[in-house]
């Protein structure tokens, strides 16, 4: 299973959130390769991703950047909040 993290610029925001989304998965138990992206190489970073992790900002633009992708957006309001996180990947992978 892959997994995409994407934030404007590709640096900081998805690297924090890549790295909150590993410690999740494991705690959940879920075997999946975790990427960071920014937004311009979204549709390249997410063309055989399941899951895109971006925030509710970004999400309007992710959806238009990888246009016919079938990788569910997944829109994270705080990227520090693993028990978010954990809900959301839970609900997204359950």
């Amino acid at each position: 299973m892959r997994i995409v993290a994407v934030c404007g610029a590709g640096i900081g925001t998805s690297a924090i959130l890549k790295v909150n989304a590993e410690r999740v998965l494991e705690r959940l138990g879920i075997d999946a390769e975790v990427s960071a992206s920014d937004l311009d190489g979204v549709a390249r970073a997410a063309s055989d991703a399941q899951v895109i992790l971006t925030s509710t900002e970004l999400a309007p633009a992710v959806r238009r950047a990888i246009g016919r992708n079938y990788a569910e957006i997944v829109e994270v309001r705080n990227f520090l909040d693993l028990d978010e996180l954990a809900v959301l990947l839970e609900r997204s992978l359950g």
